[in-house]
């Protein structure tokens, strides 16, 4: 039996990584993509040899009718869904206090990060529970578990520490069928380093980062995969941080 995981923005960035390792360990996957048809082709081509394992589907996860088209596509051709690897989190990069947000931004935030796992969630969790088997994975960002306050991410931190909840909540409601629920929570993984590996990283030092090494798209994916595992049943319910010890919310703070 070939395990099926579905990917949100599983195409480029740290679901790149995600992706590319679970092809490596065998998986079929179902990527989700919004609009970047050359990091689709770029993939596609890398991995031409996986071609019957892996599929794209275009759609916005901010939109219900999108993540309902995804789960069918991928249903339709695996018949599974084992691991929902919910990768994709809109993030507004300019650095503002809530009050200044527009309602647009304010909804972009929570669809995005919390509700679009919830649409997710309710259209996979029954199919798991038939399979008897399922892992669920949300992104979180370090230190979510307890809540903390986050200047200038008012929003996305809002949607994300509800996230945190709502993942622990899917581990003890689901436990029963076999699935499993862990947030995972990364550090500050940016630019190229998103699709690095971590021998690269190595090879750039760091002073900033406790370890002295950037983060890497492949220490998310290494974290994920061992999670997604058959094995990995007594994990359920972590919020597990991965930030090289770097403390990321408060780096410039009262900058």
């Amino acid at each position: 039996m070939v395990r099926h995981a579905l990917i949100t923005a599983g195409a480029k960035g740290l679901g790149r990584k995600v992706t590319e390792l679970l092809l490596e360990k065998g998986y079929s996957v179902t990527v989700n993509y919004r609009s970047d048809e050359q990091a689709v082709h770029s993939l596609a081509e890398k991995h031409r040899s996986a071609a019957d394992r892996l599929q794209f589907v275009k759609g916005d996860v901010t939109r219900k009718e999108d993540l309902t088209r995804l789960v069918d596509a991928a249903m339709e051709r695996y018949g599974r869904i084992d691991c929902l690897i919910n990768n994709a989190g809109p993030y507004i990069f300019e650095r503002k206090k809530l009050a200044d947000y527009t309602d647009d931004e304010w909804y972009t935030m929570i669809e995005g990060n919390l509700s679009a796992v919830f649409h997710l969630v309710k259209r996979t969790v029954p199919i798991m529970r038939r399979q008897r088997f399922g892992r669920i994975i949300t992104y979180g960002f370090q230190g979510a578990a307890d809540a903390p306050g986050w200047l200038y991410r008012s929003a996305f931190g809002a949607a994300k520490v509800g996230l945190v909840s709502l993942t622990k909540t899917i581990a003890l409601e689901e436990a029963g069928y076999g699935i499993t629920a862990n947030m995972v929570c990364p550090g500050n993984i940016v630019g190229a380093m998103k699709e690095a590996g971590i021998a690269a990283a190595r090879a750039k030092p760091d002073a900033e980062a406790p370890v002295g090494r950037p983060g890497t798209g492949e220490d998310i994916a290494r974290v994920i995969a061992f999670l997604c595992d058959d094995d990995s049943d007594f994990i359920t319910g972590a919020v597990i941080d991965v930030t090289g010890g770097e403390n990321v919310i408060y780096r410039h703070v009262f900058q």
